[in-house]
């Protein structure tokens, strides 16, 4: 089946679906979304916290003595890499290998837009996915609106100074709701027939991060402004936060934004899921009512 499918019938996996970084941004709305719909959930994290509807287990990618339980009776994973890992292929195929042996029969793997099959980081392990597994998929969405919401950088120098700092320059970026993702995800993991593709998610608009200042501006009442970093200055900015390495892939990431690498709309968030993707003014008044 190619990006080109369309939303199906779900049929009800036999075991359980377990979920890799179930309280993270994608994580917990993909178990969330899975137990509404009465599927079996493992819910890992590594303190093993509790998830309505799900079964809490313990699971590091760096400590394979909590791989085997989490495992138990899981027939599919959908799978977050390690935070910051420059090398997640090393980390996470010997769990995969393991995953396969223990029953696993189907994989979602969150990678990104920005990184092919193939590229650098979690691209290699897009690449190793289809020899490991019959079925599969993996989501590479664009940026998330909840980057501006939630905990990530963007969203603190919101709040705490009224500016968002990027080397993105006039970039637009399909950006797309994390509601959303987890909504593909579902699909892609309990569909009757696996996507065995990768497939490209975007928000329903392209918007450079000045639209996006402009946006939470009107919303919100408060001015938000965008400053513009050169490359330097942003791979700089970001090293006294994460490793060298890694900050130089982020920097590059806003640097091909910059070069209009992200400005692009796909409709796969509609057909696998048969519903249109929310729109950023949409997802931030959603999210400063729950708030």
């Amino acid at each position: 089946m190619t990006a080109a499918m369309t939303a199906t019938a779900a049929t009800p996996p036999v075991g359980a679906t377990l979920v890799i970084g179930a309280t993270g941004t994608t994580g917990g709305r993909t178990a969330a979304q899975l137990t509404t719909a009465g599927h079996r959930v493992k819910a890992a994290s590594r303190r093993a916290t509790p998830v309505p509807g799900a079964e809490p287990v313990p699971f590091d990618w760096y400590d394979p003595a909590t791989h085997a339980a989490a495992l138990g009776g899981a027939d599919r994973v959908y799978l977050i890499p390690p935070l910051g890992e420059s090398d997640p292929a090393a980390v996470m195929l010997p769990f995969l290998r393991r995953a396969r042996s223990a029953g696993v029969r189907r994989a979602v793997l969150l990678s990104s837009s920005a990184i092919p099959e193939g590229g650098p980081g979690v691209g290699a392990v897009h690449r190793a996915l289809p020899d490991l597994f019959d079925q599969w998929a993996v989501l590479r969405p664009s940026w998330f609106m909840q980057n501006f919401t939630g905990t990530h950088a963007h969203a603190a120098s919101i709040r705490e100074d009224g500016v968002i700092r990027t080397a993105t320059g006039s970039g637009r970026v399909g950006f797309v709701d994390a509601e959303d993702i987890a909504a593909t995800a579902v699909r892609a993991l309990t569909d009757g027939q696996a996507p065995n593709t990768d497939l490209v998610l975007t928000g329903p608009q392209a918007l450079s991060h000045d639209d996006v200042a402009t946006i939470i501006t009107e919303v919100t009442g408060r001015p938000v402004v965008h400053h513009r970093l050169s490359y330097e200055q942003m791979r700089d900015r970001l090293t006294a936060q994460v490793p060298t390495r890694f900050a130089a892939m982020l920097a590059g990431m806003d640097r091909a934004i910059a070069e209009g690498a992200e400005d692009r709309i796909t409709d796969t968030v509609r057909r696998l899921t048969g519903r249109a993707p929310g729109t950023f003014r949409a997802v931030l008044e959603r999210e400063m009512r729950s708030t």
